[in-house]
């Protein structure tokens, strides 16, 4: 049984000061290499395990790829001003249907590290007024400044691979 808390259990304040995108952009910037440092060495049968039919470690690491469009997505909700963020399928269809298992992990970590630079590029070249501009979440029913939709982002990556950890370890 995960310890991990699940995601749409999750909740989330947002009283940091926009300040702190320089760190958000550090952190989301780290966690391909994060990604890459969990997965080396672990051999491809303990990766694509799946255990009580839930994702495996593989599939976590492509979900964490799938999602990359979604959070472009939402960066250019920002950029626009837009009258809300771009909803996600809660029902996370694509990484259902992707079979990340059967692909190379290595195919997943490069192109989780390709999108996520291009995301972060696009955020760190962002004025001040779009940074500070808030727009409603979809599903969390609150506004979320681009700073902290970089945190929820960031909290994201971390809870995936904090699951993808346990699956590994207990192997």
């Amino acid at each position: 049984m995960s310890q991990v808390v699940n995601w749409f259990e999750r909740k989330f304040e947002f009283l940091f000061p926009v300040e702190l995108y320089p760190n958000l952009c550090a952190r989301l910037r780290g966690t391909p290499a994060r990604l890459e440092e969990m997965v080396s060495n672990v051999p491809h049968n303990l990766l694509v395990r799946k255990p009580d039919g839930k994702w495996s470690a593989q599939e976590h690491a492509g979900h964490l790829l799938d999602l990359e469009s979604l959070w472009m997505a939402r960066v250019a909700d920002y950029v626009a001003d837009r009258s809300q963020l771009t909803a996600a399928d809660v029902s996370n269809k694509k990484t259902d249907v992707a079979n990340h298992n059967v692909h190379e992990v290595s195919e997943i970590l490069a192109g989780f590290r390709v999108a996520r630079m291009r995301m972060v590029d696009q955020a760190q070249h962002l004025d001040a007024v779009a940074l500070a501009r808030s727009l409603p979440h979809p599903r969390l029913q609150q506004p979320m400044r681009l700073v902290d939709h970089l945190h929820f982002v960031a909290e994201h990556d971390d809870h995936h691979l904090a699951r993808m950890w346990e699956l590994i370890d207990a192997a």
